[in-house]
């Protein structure tokens, strides 16, 4: 456009900002980053399968636990961007991603000792023992859960953007990574649940059990103890064996740093205006795939404990449930690290990506129907006066099973959307820290929406968690229709088709 003689360009968006990408850097690099997925991962496989209990035997009911799991969402929704927007924009001389990894370490380690120690804490602050709510110690848990879940988010984004870094541009490298880290997730979810569903891991820490924490509570807290030591190991060796080299901001984005003027979700809002249909189309597919996903990764353990084995909270029928449950999730895992390397073979040409995750959440839709059958097949064979002991192992074995099956669409999920959000972003030249924070939105969106109406949602329909499963089966349906008619395969430009013909998605 030319004003008064002088040519000016329109300002290339924040989308559109983005370093050129460092060479790809061997693949031991990459694997020792994404094992720090490992650490993450142990920690939320404790919070998935044993938090939800652990809220509702400090006093909080059904109804209202979901609310809990409202942290997690809004501290990644506010935290995923404003971490993407300022790793992309890091001059540090320790590197962009590096430092938001050590700071998320360390708060992981602050807020583990919150939840571990919230029923000693709030004991100690007035809180009565026995039976009944303690707001003292729910107080600390909350506040450690908000903590811990601002950490997470300051570790994963980071660490998915760094694989990208060190891919260099590269797609088959980069989709080896996001499997990678899928794998890694995956092993630390098999450490997680095992931890989780042992019962006698308490007496590994014989402090941990006190007048305040219960049996239950002590294995939550020896399980914390374990899983921060894992993150910690795998995060140091990370940071002390792969090195990134200082890079200078983006000069658009540099001078407005420097100005202190960074309205950071007015360049997310400015990331989403500027968007390419191709993204807009996989934020739609994820966010369904999400609606679908939460309220059984919300209520697993419990949806074991109260229909499968048909116990109440607090009671010992319950908890054999809640461990039942912590089994099936681990055995999830297994099959989840096994399909994420399946992924690879599976999705090797470009335009077979868009069906696998069609496929696959038809299989989703599926097993989340089948929770259905198993519940009143598990209500069928207890007597009317309520239940006394476990189900038959009919009933467990096909409960058991419906978790394994789960692995290999969460294995997709895990997998298949970093990777198009990463080679989408390569080829409309926006930020990988900036772009994953985008693509967090069709994550968080509608986990706090499913948080905020799962409750109520199951309350209408007398309570329980079946009318919250079987709304995450039609939104799973409606996701695998668009992806199998509506979302593109990878790009086929030449740059992408070169890349892809040497491996893709291998």
């Amino acid at each position: 456009m030319e004003v008064g003689g002088e040519v000016k360009t329109n300002a290339p968006s924040s989308f559109q900002l983005q370093q050129p990408p460092p060479p790809a850097e061997p693949m031991r690099k990459i694997i020792l980053v994404a094992a720090i997925a490992a650490g993450v991962q142990f920690g939320w496989a404790l919070q998935l399968s044993l938090l939800t209990p652990y809220v509702q035997l400090l006093g909080i009911p059904h109804t209202w636990a979901a609310f809990i799991w409202l942290c997690g969402p809004i501290s990644g929704l506010l935290v995923q961007p404003i971490v993407g927007y300022y790793s992309d924009n890091c001059t540090s001389r320790f590197g962009r991603r590096r430092p938001f990894i050590a700071a998320g370490a360390g708060l992981v380690a602050v807020a583990v000792f919150l939840i571990g120690f919230a029923a000693d804490l709030g004991h100690a602050a007035g809180d009565t023992l026995g039976k009944g709510a303690k707001p003292r110690a729910i107080a600390v848990f909350v506040v450690g859960f908000w903590i811990l879940d601002v950490a997470n988010n300051m570790l994963q984004g980071p660490c998915r953007a760094f694989l990208a870094d060190l891919s260099g541009g590269n797609a088959r490298k980069t989709s080896t990574a996001n499997a990678l880290f899928s794998f890694f997730m995956a092993v630390g979810n098999v450490l997680g649940y095992a931890a989780g569903s042992y019962t006698h891991l308490y007496k590994v820490f014989p402090f941990s059990k006190t007048k305040a924490c219960d049996l239950y509570c002590a294995n939550l807290k020896s399980c914390f103890f374990i899983s921060i030591t894992l993150l910690l190991t795998m995060t140091v060796l990370a940071l002390t064996l792969v090195r990134e080299t200082a890079t200078a901001a983006v000069p658009e984005q540099s001078a407005a740093v420097k100005k202190g003027k960074i309205p950071v979700f007015g360049e997310l809002f400015g990331a989403l205006k500027d968007l390419p249909r191709t993204m807009w189309i996989l934020l739609l597919v994820t966010c369904l795939n999400w609606v679908a996903w939460f309220p059984f990764l919300l209520f697993d353990t419990d949806w074991m404990g109260k229909e499968v084995y048909g116990g109440n909270v607090g009671t010992k029928l319950y908890d054999q449930g809640v461990r039942a449950g912590a089994l099936g999730l681990m055995i999830n895992s297994i099959v989840l690290g096994f399909a994420s390397l399946g992924v690879q073979v599976l999705a090797r040409r470009p335009r077979r990506v868009k069906k696998l995750w069609g496929a696959v959440n038809f299989l989703l839709a599926v097993c989340l129907a089948m929770t259905v059958l198993i519940t009143k097949l598990a209500e069928h064979g207890r007597p009317s006066t309520g239940a006394t002991k476990s189900p038959p192992v009919g009933i467990k074995v096909g409960a058991l099973s419906l978790f394994g099956v789960l692995g290999i669409p969460l294995a997709v999920t895990y997998s298949i959307p970093f990777a198009l959000a990463s080679i989408f972003s390569n080829d409309s030249g926006s930020g990988q820290g900036l772009s994953l924070g985008v693509l967090n939105l069709a994550i968080v969106i509608p986990q706090m929406i499913v948080s905020v109406l799962s409750g109520p949602w199951d309350a209408l329909f007398g309570g329980g968690n079946l009318p919250a499963f079987v709304v995450g089966a039609v939104a799973a349906a409606v996701s695998g229709i668009l992806s199998l008619v509506v979302l593109p395969s990878p790009p086929d430009d030449v740059a992408a088709a070169k890349a892809m013909t040497v491996g893709g998605f291998h």
